[in-house]
């Protein structure tokens, strides 16, 4: 019987040693969640060690179905909530998130914004008793020993709400996320001097806006795949001619949530793929 178990057990290993692409190892793997929110952002982010790290949650119309989402997948707890500045169709879906999902620390960009959501935002934190963080420049949050999450961009008393944003890198490993949030050109282009912004996968900045992605930062970055994140027929033009064009001329497959809806990328570190509202695969790419 032992014998038999070992043959068995033998060639399901010679199985996935020749077909790597075939499966993951659900431990083995790290999951970035596009949430489709319509008009703004929202990110999950599940890691190999089963860390939850939600980055904005969208406007107040995406409250419930954020919240439904994480529940979807079976998000107990958060390890890390970001939010990443205090525009409404980035903070505006947290109430929800924050009175109903344990959380273990924020981080916040420390823009002060005076409006009824960014007070009710940060009352309820006060009331839930949640650790708070103003981070900073190169803040790192180091997430497994191949997996890491660093601040690029973070507030300035003289930036604006959308310049003071906090844009993210996220690396396991050989593939790279840049998570730009609402940043503008100028600071892309400091962005881009003091780091190796080369990157797998993108998420544009500002919903496509013409105040982001300049040509030359989108070369630097040099992305494979670009998710857009903005509502469909919105008012304000999302995303703009220019900002697709850039995207294309660099070589980017786009997706956006308007269109894909939820979009899930899964990655072992060394390869990815993309789904679409978790059904089936739409691309398989290996890294550069």
């Amino acid at each position: 019987m032992k014998i038999v178990q070992f043959v068995i057990l033998f060639f399901i290993a010679l199985f996935f040693h020749f077909n790597p692409g075939t499966v993951y190892a659900e431990d083995d793997i790290m999951k970035v969640h596009f949430i489709n929110v319509g008009q703004g952002d929202s990110i999950l982010i599940q890691t190999p060690e089963q860390k939850n790290i939600l980055i904005d949650g969208g406007p107040p119309s995406a409250s419930r179905k954020v919240l439904n989402y994480l529940k979807k997948q079976n998000v107990q707890e958060l390890d890390l909530l970001i939010a990443t500045h205090p525009d409404i169709d980035h903070i505006g879906g947290l109430r929800s998130i924050i009175n109903q999902i344990p959380i273990k620390e924020i981080w916040d960009s420390g823009k002060f914004y005076y409006t009824r959501t960014y007070h009710r935002y940060f009352r309820n934190i006060k009331e839930k008793n949640i650790p708070l963080h103003i981070v900073k420049l190169n803040t790192v949050k180091a997430l497994a020993d191949n997996t890491s999450l660093i601040v690029l961009n973070a507030n300035s008393i003289v930036k604006t709400n959308n310049q003071s944003s906090l844009a993210l890198q996220l690396t396991m490993n050989k593939i790279d996320f840049l998570l730009m949030s609402d940043v503008e050109k100028k600071q892309e282009l400091k962005i881009m001097q003091r780091t190796d912004v080369n990157a797998e996968i993108i998420k544009v900045a500002h919903h496509g806006s013409d105040t982001s992605s300049s040509f030359a930062f989108l070369q630097a970055v040099d992305p494979e795949i670009a998710i857009l994140s903005y509502g469909k027929g919105n008012t304000y033009g999302h995303p703009v001619e220019a900002t697709v064009d850039n995207l294309l001329a660099v070589g980017a497959t786009i997706y956006s949530t308007a269109k894909a809806g939820d979009i899930v990328i899964t990655t072992d570190g060394e390869e990815y793929t993309i789904t679409n509202s978790g059904v089936n695969s739409l691309i398989i790419k290996p890294i550069k």
